[in-house]
């Protein structure tokens, strides 16, 4: 990432550049404190202006307060909850956890890299302990394969007493779709990317239109975790993606794809353009990319693309469109609104199998209509009668 990087799990922050050691120190604590205080009078606003700006919120240790005001809770609450709360362990087990114990195993794979092999292993063994508890004490949520890298940035930037309560409002609230008992809802959200494309450069989206937007799944699916490789560039673009509406990551990925347009059109077959696109680049200046995908949700909003009116009302999409909204949110309501969605797709796969059958059928169904038709204009009166007036006796 250009200029600036502020890394480490600690919170402690590197320069990428002493030239101007003094004025960047300056500024550091100048924004630091904007962000701090946006904390404590819980300002949404504020704090997605911060987010988005030059290194969203610079360290750890500022996420730390920053985060979970986003997820609308507060982190006093949470600890003084989590000494008080029963343990999840005598919980029923949760029909996914043999997954969740797979994926956590291939989890922490590019960071933290400075670890022993005994440390990586209490990451997972927390790791996998987050994940279950949430999933146990929200036993109707789905897990999905990616699931696990969200949850890994969390528990690499949070404290122990917080991450159960910020995964859970996290998964509920934010990103509900993907935890449905199918993942139609978030094919249903790629449909958005090339509307997108399309308002800022139709000649893109054209070329791009022999392939269907799934290559923008993994990416979607797992807030960019599963692919961005460096630590400090993923915890920065979840300043960015926790402070916007969750609609604001397919803006994100789309104008990646728009950083890209000469090397998309390198490319003429669509199993290249495919491939290229679900290869996220690891040279990006993701300060810029927010920037500009922030610019290109104003110019053109959700509400004035075309696929935008087939997403379910009760989708995260829409409950989520404001983020200060959402913060106010309780857990039971975001089940309500995954209730509703499960029922909107139980219905929607019964209407779809009712019309496989007749068309799989289509030929007997045709045949019976016609044979009732006939019996029926033989009997009525007056459809006899306009029969037998029009057609000659002989062919009755």
């Amino acid at each position: 990432m250009a200029g600036l990087e502020y890394e480490g799990v600690d919170g402690r922050e590197t320069k990428g550049d002493d030239a101007d050691a003094d004025h960047d120190a300056s500024v550091f604590a100048h924004k630091q404190s904007r962000i701090l205080d946006a904390c404590r009078r819980r300002d949404i606003g504020d704090l997605q202006v911060l987010a988005i700006s030059r290194g969203g919120f610079l360290s750890d240790a500022i996420r730390r307060q920053a985060w979970p005001a986003l997820l609308g809770f507060d982190v006093g609450d949470a600890e003084e909850q989590k000494e008080k709360s029963d343990s999840w362990m005598h919980l029923e087990r949760h029909r996914d956890e043999d997954q969740v114990k797979l994926d956590v195993e291939r989890s922490f794979v590019y960071y933290p890299n400075d670890d022993t092999q005994a440390q990586l292993e209490l990451k997972k063994s927390e790791l996998s302990d987050l994940i279950t508890e949430v999933l146990r004490r929200h036993p109707y949520l789905c897990y999905f394969q990616g699931y696990h890298d969200i949850c890994q940035v969390l528990l690499l930037v949070l404290p122990p007493a917080t991450r159960a309560k910020a995964v859970a409002r996290l998964s509920v609230l934010r990103i509900r779709d993907f935890m449905l008992p199918n993942l139609a809802p978030a094919v249903a959200q790629l449909r958005l990317i090339p509307d997108i494309l399309n308002a800022v450069d139709p000649a893109l989206c054209a070329h791009l239109s022999r392939i269907e937007p799934y290559f923008a799944l993994s990416d979607t699916l797992t807030m960019f975790a599963h692919n961005v490789q460096r630590y400090s560039d993923i915890a920065r673009l979840f300043d960015a993606l926790l402070a916007r509406e969750q609609v604001f990551s397919l803006y994100v990925f789309a104008q990646i794809v728009l950083r890209r347009r000469a090397e998309l059109f390198e490319h003429d077959e669509a199993d290249m353009l495919h491939f290229t696109l679900s290869k996220l680049p690891q040279n990006l200046d993701l300060d810029a990319v927010v920037t500009d995908a922030a610019h290109l949700f104003n110019r053109h909003p959700p509400e004035t693309l075309r696929s935008w009116r087939s997403i379910s009302s009760a989708s995260a999409l829409k409950t989520a469109r404001n983020a200060r909204a959402c913060a106010a949110q309780t857990l039971e309501r975001g089940r309500a609104y995954f209730e509703k969605q499960r029922d909107e797709l139980r219905w929607a796969e019964t209407r779809d199998k009712a019309l496989k059958a007749v068309w799989a059928n289509r030929t007997v169904i045709l045949a019976v209509v016609i044979g009732v038709g006939a019996v029926y204009f033989r009997k009525a009166p007056l459809w006899a009668n306009l029969v037998s007036w029009s057609i000659p006796s002989r062919y009755f």
